[in-house]
């Protein structure tokens, strides 16, 4: 009805630490999916990048490097890198059969050996082989060493993608080239040069069985000085790497 005034409810006013907190909240969440957004771009892009191109260093050659120099001990880091062509493939078949006998099938994950860790770790044992050499691959070249849930969630990621980009040839490459052999002493070039006084790519199976021996624990075992624990390992190696059916085990890793 013309000239019939209506009453309208006034709107209740927001309360100020009400909007600041949403405030807070909203910067919060863009924040957040811009570092994540960041960490997918810069994480997936460096794994495509080290497809191709050598690993020029790793954490954990840093983190030694660092700890020689406090030390007062010798710094210098003994690490060359060769192509997978330049290595024996007696090292290529060493390390799988040493440490991951399932690399060429898996995706990534030993899930019956990581299950076996996870009961023997809750009734205080310890078990070796629970990480894969993709898993160690991810670990080495992308992340630090000290354990950690965060750590750990990473890892799987970059093993994941490790797996899809570089595919099982460029991981064992890469494996066999930044794995620790030794104090200061990093990939199967180095340590044949060093321990051998040869090149990676002239490796006997013998040599390379040793090599691979002393991986679980570089610091702790020698190969040039093998305690009783290693000088059993290597003939487990060997026979272990002949019941694989040698280097043809691995000559159709490429496809993968």
């Amino acid at each position: 009805m013309a000239g019939k005034n209506t009453y309208r409810k006034p709107k209740p006013k927001s309360s100020p630490k009400i909007t600041k907190k949403a405030s807070v909240f909203s910067y919060a969440k863009k924040l957040f999916y811009k570092i994540v957004f960041y960490f997918l771009i810069i994480s997936v892009g460096s794994v495509v990048v080290f497809k191709f191109i050598p690993i020029p260093f790793t954490l954990t050659m840093m983190d030694q490097k660092l700890e020689s120099l406090l030390d007062g001990d010798d710094s210098e880091i003994h690490y060359a890198w060769r192509s997978y062509n330049n290595v024996s493939r007696e090292m290529h078949l060493a390390v799988i059969a040493a440490e991951d006998q399932l690399f060429p099938d898996h995706f990534g994950f030993d899930f019956k050996h990581m299950q076996i860790a996870y009961k023997n770790n809750l009734r205080g044992k310890k078990v070796r082989g629970a990480s894969t050499i993709s898993q160690q691959v991810a670990k080495n070249v992308f992340l630090w060493q000290s354990r950690s849930y965060i750590r750990k969630a990473l890892e799987v990621y970059f093993t994941f993608l490790i797996e899809i980009i570089w595919g099982k040839q460029r991981i064992l490459e890469v494996y066999v080239n930044v794995a620790e052999m030794g104090k200061n002493t990093f990939g199967a070039e180095a340590a044949a040069q060093k321990y051998f006084g040869i090149s990676a790519k002239n490796l006997t199976r013998e040599q390379a069985a040793k090599l691979a021996a002393v991986l679980p624990s570089p610091r702790k075992w020698s190969v040039t000085k093998p305690g009783p624990y290693v000088s059993r390992r290597v003939p487990k190696i060997t026979r272990q790497m002949r019941a694989l059916g040698g280097t043809a085990y691995i000559k159709d890793l490429r496809r993968f």
